[in-house]
């Protein structure tokens, strides 16, 4: 993981390119759980993002039924 700005989508990307790698069992046990900690770095920043996005999606949803009521 890069300390450039990065997206969710570019992020997800990662995530599932390092578990292909792990999936395909030819990584040794020192690379594997290299692999497995960026994995979990990668899972929290997509999941955090996630989290943003569905607050400001409710958020957003909320102000429309508000509107709707008051028309």
């Amino acid at each position: 993981m890069s300390n450039e700005k990065q997206s969710f989508e570019s992020s997800l990307e990662e995530l599932e390119k390092l578990v292909s790698n792990l999936e395909d069992g030819e990584l040794s046990l020192e690379e594997s759980l290299q692999k497995f900690e960026e994995g979990t770095k990668l899972y929290k920043f997509c999941k955090d993002q996630l989290g943003k996005a569905e607050k400001k999606i409710t958020k957003l949803s909320e102000s429309l039924k508000e509107v709707s009521v008051e028309e």
